[in-house]
């Protein structure tokens, strides 16, 4: 496969997902079923808890590019493509499967990052935040104020501009807990 991944170095804050290592996460999703690309991006979006989310356009030329390269088989069903994993992709998978699993590792702790952030917001918009939250540093205050202003009026922008915030947020996490 081409590179344009991550090449080891993982799902960085700000960074995209490389075409083979998005081609890779769909060989691992191919591997557990058979999937139609809508399913493989629905799929990307729930392991991420909404951090990584493909478009159709980054999805489907992949699974092009793994039918064309043995690795993906495509059954017409209807006006959809149901995509299966060929012995050659198990194989091709087989030799890349930590990278895979790092790859869906990773997955897993930015969604739960994303999660602690988003439980964390509604906890203070529900005002169930504990004393010593209330008695904390007026600038922390100020600052969580100004941020939940700012999120809320990015609420409802485009999916792109969401996922920018989100690695904002998750570097400044990051930052936040010396990781």
């Amino acid at each position: 496969m081409q590179g344009g991944g991550m090449g080891g170095r993982g799902f960085g804050m700000g960074r995209k997902l490389g075409s083979g290592d998005l081609q890779l996460l769909i060989l691992k999703l191919l591997d557990e079923k058979s999937r139609y690309g809508y399913e493989i991006i629905k799929e990307l979006d729930e392991r991420s808890k909404g951090f990584y989310v493909p478009s159709p356009g980054m999805v489907y030329p992949a699974l092009t590019y793994l039918e064309e390269l043995g690795h993906a088989t495509v059954a017409v069903d209807g006006a959809r493509k149901l995509y299966s994993i060929t012995e050659a992709g198990k194989a091709h998978l087989e030799k890349n499967l930590s990278a895979a699993d790092a790859l869906l590792a990773q997955f897993d702790r930015v969604g739960e990052r994303m999660d602690r952030v988003r439980r964390a917001l509604d906890a203070e918009e529900s005002g169930e935040e504990s004393d010593h939250e209330r008695r904390g540093p007026r600038e922390l205050h100020r600052a969580w104020r100004d941020l939940k202003i700012a999120l809320a009026d990015k609420w409802h922008s485009s999916r792109e501009e969401q996922q920018r915030i989100a690695a904002i947020l998750a570097k400044a996490a990051a930052e936040l807990i010396g990781k």
